[in-house]
């Protein structure tokens, strides 16, 4: 059964639904730029389901929906077992939303030069913590106008579901939070968005400058997908607020070509896709006449140095420059290339 994706208390996107009202969409989403194939899995939590989810194994649509749809879920819906498998594994472990709050009020706290701009941390009644979101308009300056917040770029390293990026629910309990409460890096820019913006036209050109300058990267393609997925959803959910309807399909699916690009998959401590660094053999013919197989490792690995893996380096793009190829804004560059400089 299908479920209704407009069901606000729903944290698990559904793929099925993605196809059906938005076609292209979930296409674009499984999209690798670097390797102009799908995100794969990268991961073994899957591989009992059959060969095409092996680790290697590109992310397809057939995969993810239909009678396979309920195989990408949030953490929070996965069972405790296989948690604490991706726990020991890959470290996988995923912070409450009231300390991604308060580390992202950190980052707005040095560029406003003042603190609890957009909230302020309250104790709960459980001796947990949470936040008050600021009810009143974000000022500026003249120095730093909205523009200029929005045009702020941001990354989140190794992002899994991207809970620094957008936190339309908390990724530990599972709690839905409402678009006005949400603390995240996007989500602050598209409430600056929502407060400074009148019409559509203005308010999507302002939401893709937005989305244009949120990056993030994650090694596992499921929690890839789920970021993407939210950020989407995002998307959608803060048009329908200020707009009270969906926008287009066509701004959907270049929001979603926007977030293909800059949330990828990387091996963040290599700049590589995931296990693309490989031995490689080479076969010489001796003064005997016969063949001598000689097997090189790759140098980057072996000592540890960024700029020589010999595997696959990921490309992501900076949207302010023109590309040469294209003659058009958004110049593709490796990622290394940046820490580099």
């Amino acid at each position: 059964m299908i479920k209704n994706f407009n069901n606000k208390n729903e944290i698990d996107i559904i793929e099925d639904d993605i196809v059906t009202k938005y076609p292209e969409v979930l296409d674009i989403l499984l999209q690798d730029r670097t390797t102009d194939r799908n995100i794969f899995w990268a991961t073994d939590n899957y591989q009992g389901l059959g060969s095409h989810y092996q680790f290697s194994s590109p992310i397809k649509i057939k995969l993810i929906t239909g009678l396979n749809g309920k195989v990408i879920m949030p953490r929070v819906l996965k069972n405790k077992i296989l948690q604490k498998t991706r726990v020991k594994d890959m470290a996988e472990v995923y912070t409450p939303s009231w300390i991604c709050n308060a580390q992202n009020n950190l980052i707005d706290s040095a560029w406003f030069q003042k603190e609890n701009v957009f909230n302020g941390k309250v104790k709960l009644s459980d001796d947990n913590y949470g936040w008050k979101a600021n009810p009143k308009r974000i000022l500026f300056s003249k120095k730093k106008t909205w523009e200029h917040y929005v045009e702020d770029k941001r990354l989140e390293i190794a992002c899994g579901e991207a809970p620094y990026i957008t936190s339309r629910y908390d990724i530990t309990t599972g709690k839905f939070i409402p678009v006005k409460e949400r603390i995240g890096i996007l989500d602050r820019k598209l409430r600056v968005v929502n407060e400074n913006v009148g019409t559509s036209e203005k308010w999507l050109k302002s939401a893709q400058i937005a989305f244009k300058n949120t990056y993030a990267y994650e090694w596992q393609g499921d929690s890839l997908l789920l970021a993407r997925e939210a950020m989407l959803r995002t998307f959608i959910e803060n048009y329908t607020l200020k707009f009270n309807k969906e926008p287009s399909l066509k701004s959907i699916q270049n929001i979603a070509y926007i977030i293909s690009w800059n949330v990828w998959q990387m091996d963040g401590l290599k700049g590589v896709v995931p296990n693309s660094c490989v031995e490689k053999n080479s076969t010489t013919i001796n003064l005997f006449g016969k063949n001598k197989t000689k097997t090189s490792t790759c140098i980057g690995c072996e000592n540890n140095d960024l700029v020589k893996h010999n595997g696959i380096y990921c490309m992501i793009k900076d949207w302010s420059k023109i590309d040469n190829q294209t003659g058009k804004k958004g110049q593709k560059i490796r990622f290394i290339d940046l820490i580099q400089n």
